[in-house]
């Protein structure tokens, strides 16, 4: 055990973590993990995605995203907590610089430790 307690996370957080990703802020985004946190794309190489560990990691997979997404925005649907676990549901659109428009439902299995995310492991469904 890692001394963590249902206190790591309250619905408030899940919600201010939900906002700076509405907001595409990428400083309050990354602040939100903890140092050693990581961070799992549904999209990658391998069966789980691709991984981004550390901040400084996550910040060079969300720094080009909204860069290159003129309107990207998520909106947080809804959450379970349990222990310091906790799961979000979103839907997020997007007009690529390119024009290319996305849109899919997805959801975030979170692990917390005091507060930050230690792991964020996403998973999406993308229309084809």
């Amino acid at each position: 055990m890692d001394g963590s307690t249902a206190l790591d996370v309250t619905p408030e957080r899940l919600r201010e973590i939900a906002d700076a990703f509405a907001r595409s802020d990428v400083d309050g985004i990354v602040n939100s993990f903890a140092e050693d946190g990581e961070f799992r794309n549904a999209r990658g190489p391998h069966y789980w995605g691709e991984s981004f560990k550390g901040k400084a990691a996550i910040r060079s997979y969300f720094e080009p995203l909204f860069a290159s997404t003129g309107d990207v925005k998520w909106k947080h649907t809804s959450e379970l907590i349990c222990g310091n676990r906790a799961v979000t549901e979103w839907h997020r659109t997007a007009t690529l610089r390119t024009g290319e428009r996305q849109e899919w439902l997805g959801c975030d299995l979170y692990t917390f430790r005091r507060g930050l995310i230690i792991m964020k492991d996403t998973y999406i469904k993308v229309v084809v």
